[in-house]
């Protein structure tokens, strides 16, 4: 599971013009799901997303949790996360999970966000063509990866 964090003042995920989800300062969250996800990676990232410390603190120092500043999540599903480069200039997407694997996962981690924050999470519609749009603050953007966890 891949995810892309963004400190945001501002989001929207708006779908055939209209808006599906709508954020004031928090985090844009793109996330990407491939086949060998588990509930064990889910429940880390959402503890990581929860409780990483971007943002400024009385010294303008990025201390505080997305529940220190009473922030929202917006969560987009991006199975391009997962694109594959290497060969030739147009991307592969095996990697990401199909939807009867992803959508799921997609729900799940929105429920364990709400449950880790209090709060509603705002959302995009997966598979759905997606204009978002973001006030980016900072710019602050963080990639994560469950596999590469022993690395965070």
């Amino acid at each position: 599971m891949r995810a892309v964090l963004q400190r945001v003042t501002q989001a929207s995920c708006t779908v055939d013009g209209k808006i599906t989800g709508e954020i004031g300062a928090g985090f844009l969250v793109l996330l990407g799901i491939e086949d060998a996800d588990t509930a064990e990676d889910l429940q880390w990232l959402a503890n990581k997303i929860t409780g990483m410390r971007v943002f400024g603190d009385e010294n303008g120092l990025m201390n505080k949790a997305l529940a220190d500043i009473d922030g929202g999540i917006l969560l987009i599903s991006q199975f391009t996360l997962f694109a594959q480069t290497k060969k030739g200039n147009r991307p592969s997407f095996l990697r990401a999970a199909k939807p009867e694997k992803a959508i799921p996962m997609y729900e799940q981690m929105i429920q364990a966000l709400e449950a880790l924050t209090g709060k509603k999470v705002a959302a995009g519609i997966f598979g759905a063509d997606m204009k978002i749009n973001l006030l980016n603050d900072g710019p602050v953007t963080i990639i994560m990866d469950t596999k590469d966890r022993d690395n965070h």
